[in-house]
């Protein structure tokens, strides 16, 4: 473990997401941070390098989205259509619903970020495809 990285990430690595590996290449972690239930959900992600989650999509009736606040380490986001983001400790990336994106961390880089679900109605995550290898690998 990289000492530098694990201080930095001040809200802590958390368990192997494996409930949602499914949806990840590579390894990701997760940490929540406040409940369900607790009217916003807050967690600490963290991807091992080159991980990153599939494009999926934040639908929402009203409301909903989802805001990342970039914590430690280096990252990419990218919405379809549009060219990626580097992402640093700092950062702050606000996704409407309806888009179709993607978050992760850079090939050399662990990084996390606090996801926070914004609440709507009638809210729902569509994970779709994989980002290949040749896709991630022209960043």
């Amino acid at each position: 473990m990289d000492s530098q990285f694990d201080k930095a990430n001040i809200f802590g690595q958390g368990r192997e997401n494996s409930a949602f590996a499914k949806f990840f290449t590579g390894t990701s972690y997760l940490n929540p941070l406040t409940e369900p239930t607790d009217g916003v959900f807050m967690a600490n992600v963290t991807f091992e390098p080159s991980c990153r989650n599939n494009w999926h999509i934040h639908h929402a009736a009203k409301g909903g989205g989802q805001i990342l606040l970039c914590v430690a380490g280096e990252g990419w986001y990218r919405e379809w259509g549009k060219p990626a983001r580097a992402l640093a400790p700092g950062d702050v990336v606000v996704i409407p619903p309806e888009v179709k994106h993607w978050h992760g961390a850079k090939k050399d880089s662990r990084f996390s970020h606090i996801a926070v679900e914004v609440p709507g109605e009638n809210t729902s995550n569509e994970w779709l495809e994989e980002v290949d290898d040749e896709h991630y690998g022209n960043l």
